[in-house]
């Protein structure tokens, strides 16, 4: 396969979304320019359903390397998710998964990534490997093989087990194993570059160490960028500070979550999450009023999932809901129980997820009927279902109830 070695589309690759890439930058553009096919994979846990705009770049990345004939592995931990990575719990040991719920989460993933990267190009297809196939055949005697390429000392020098050594909580053994489990896959797959998240490198960086070792083959880190707050430093994809943006989210969601960001926070969105070039992104920015910017923001990262005439249509209806003060063109309908309360209706429609977080809206005035607001004194009241009701949660969150 012929390999593009365009200057200008491997600097604009190496310029975007970059945190990091180890041992050097330049030594990765040497490799691309040299015309050689390079073998680049991203692994992931499938420890959940829903992916978001962080993992997106990854992906988009990925596409562009795949798209100039490189060979893309989305690798699926479906071994080492039953090991638990330990990034980020600095409590306790992440919840381990069996492999059937890995595999079925990881159907999701695949789902929600095809806007974004061909998978099933026919010319230069992404392979989809998993890691049980070679995890699982090591006998004990080759993980011993393994261990002994590393100290004790070098695997807890990870912050998240220096944490828990100093507030004296537990670290588990088997947690040490994983950063060998996950260098490994690089030796298996003889990889020439893996790329991640900056909370994978210590992950990452065994692997280099095991194929340098073993294979005396090197191998790059192409570290991304992480979507975070310029000003608060806060995660942008939180779904805790309910400020992240889902690929599974409906067009409206979508469209909605973005204009909800924070303007500081566009720069780095447009760069990292959209399709268009640095210089358009830079015109943009510098010309457009921050409301402006920030929908033609909303509108190219929904038709990147949604494609165009829905993200057109989440565009008009975000217009009429939230500058017109208007209803949007298409409310979904819910079908409820004769004498359903409000709670009922959150809860059975899925708007929320349990009885105590619907009292927890009605009491934050977070619910309106008929643009009328709530409170949690209405929570036990019968609904009215012999007129049109409009029931609203939040600023997005529409539905037209009916009694069964």
């Amino acid at each position: 396969m012929k390999i593009d070695t365009n200057k200008e589309k491997i600097e604009e690759l190496l310029a975007r979304s970059v945190a990091e890439i180890l041992p050097t930058k330049d030594g990765l553009r040497e490799a691309l320019l040299s015309g050689k096919r390079l073998r680049i994979y991203i692994g992931t846990d499938a420890t959940g359903t829903s992916l978001h705009l962080g993992h997106a770049t990854n992906y988009m990345i990925l596409e562009k390397l795949r798209r100039m004939g490189h060979e893309i592995i989305f690798l699926v931990g479906d071994f080492t998710a039953r090991i638990g990575d330990p990034t980020d719990k600095s409590d306790s040991a992440r919840k381990q998964l069996t492999r059937e719920q890995v595999i079925a989460n990881v159907e999701t993933w695949i789902a929600q990534v095809k806007p974004v990267i061909d998978v099933a190009n026919k010319d230069n297809p992404v392979q989809v490997l998993y890691n049980h196939d070679w995890l699982a055949a090591l006998t004990f005697e080759d993980v011993l093989n393994l261990a002994s390429n590393f100290t004790v000392q070098q695997m807890i020098e990870r912050d998240m087990f220096q944490e828990r050594i100093q507030s004296n909580k537990p670290l588990y053994l088997q947690e040490l194993f994983y950063p060998l489990m996950q260098g490994y896959d690089s030796v298996a797959m003889d990889v020439d570059v893996e790329m991640c998240g900056t909370d994978q490198k210590f992950n990452a960086l065994a692997g280099r160490t095991l194929l340098k070792k073993l294979k005396n083959k090197e191998k790059f880190v192409f570290i991304t960028t992480l979507l975070e707050n310029p000003v608060t430093k806060e995660k942008m994809m939180s779904k805790s500070l309910g400020t992240g943006v889902f690929l599974d989210f409906d067009a409206d969601k979508m469209y909605g979550a973005v204009m909800a960001q924070a303007d500081e926070n566009m720069k780095q969105l447009f760069t990292d999450c959209t399709w268009l070039d640095l210089t358009e992104i830079d015109t943009i920015l510098e010309t457009a009023n921050p409301r402006d910017a920030k929908m033609r923001l909303s509108f190219e990262i929904t038709k990147i999932f949604h494609e165009e005439e829905l993200a057109t249509l989440a565009e008009k209806n975000f217009v009429q809901t939230f500058q017109k003060k208007e209803l949007p063109d298409e409310i979904p309908v819910f079908v409820a129980h004769d004498g359903a309360t409000i709670v009922d209706v959150l809860v059975d429609s899925k708007l929320v997820v349990s009885k105590a977080e619907a009292r927890r809206t009605l009491s934050q005035g977070g619910v309106k009927i008929n643009g009328n607001k709530l409170t949690e004194a209405d929570a036990t009241t019968p609904l009215n279902l012999s007129e049109k009701t409009i029931v609203q949660k939040g600023k997005r969150s529409f539905l037209e109830v009916v009694c069964k």
